[in-house]
């Protein structure tokens, strides 16, 4: 399960992002995973969840945003949607390309509540 690593790379980002601005606890937990990467919604909430605890993220929510895989194609320069299982260019037929989205994870947005209760 390789959501468990992603998560804990997260929660150590999230916790960083959380103390330099003097937040009491996050709330909320945006990451946006290209498809490529494979990860599984459920898993990786489950994983951020376990990971979390006893941190000031325990409470938070983890939300994700899939993003949708893009190649260009090498020999025709195409931009296409492509898919895990095809990387073929619908204009040339090649399956030589450049992935250029939905190949990364990032960490889109943290929600904290200040130590005086404000939110962040």
């Amino acid at each position: 399960m390789h959501e468990m690593s992603i998560a804990t790379e997260l929660l150590r980002q999230v916790l960083e992002a959380a103390a330099e601005h003097g937040a009491g606890c996050v709330e909320k937990v945006v990451v946006r995973c290209g498809v490529l990467r494979q990860v599984v919604p459920e898993a990786l909430d489950a994983a951020f969840t376990a990971a979390a605890r006893g941190t000031t993220a325990e409470d938070a929510t983890l939300e994700m945003e899939e993003e949708p895989a893009e190649a260009r194609c090498r020999r025709c320069g195409e931009s296409f949607r492509c898919r895990v299982d095809n990387y073929l260019c619908p204009t040339c037929n090649q399956a030589d390309v450049e992935i250029v989205r939905g190949n990364q994870i990032l960490l889109m947005s943290v929600v904290c509540r200040e130590l005086d209760g404000a939110s962040t």
